[in-house]
């Protein structure tokens, strides 16, 4: 399985801490709450809200360097939009690995 990295933020920081703590920050802040917010749309069954947690928390995948990842939130996005859970246990394997990286970082 692939792992979180912060390749992606230290190429946006170009060589800048701040920057780069900054960055580490706002992934920090905003992951846990943006998975909290897709759980609840889960357990209520709305496709509509579902759909858009993914697409927030496919922003985070991406800055992590999870290009398998991101395509399998690309694809449980547009899954959803037919009403699919498809992809959805892969896209949380992808959530606990991020989840436990940001822990680290």
């Amino acid at each position: 399985m692939e792992q979180p990295n912060l390749d992606y933020v230290n190429q946006l920081a170009r060589g800048d801490e701040s920057i780069k703590n900054e960055l580490i920050s706002i992934i920090k802040k905003e992951f846990p709450e943006e998975k909290k917010c897709y759980f609840e749309s889960v357990e209520k069954k709305d496709f509509k809200i579902i759909e858009e947690n993914v697409h927030r928390i496919k922003h985070k995948i991406s800055i992590l360097g999870l290009e398998k990842s991101y395509k399998i939130a690309n694809e449980f996005e547009h899954n959803l939009r037919e009403l699919s859970f498809l992809k959805k246990e892969e896209f949380e394997k992808s959530l606990m690995a991020i989840s436990s990286y940001i822990e680290t970082i």
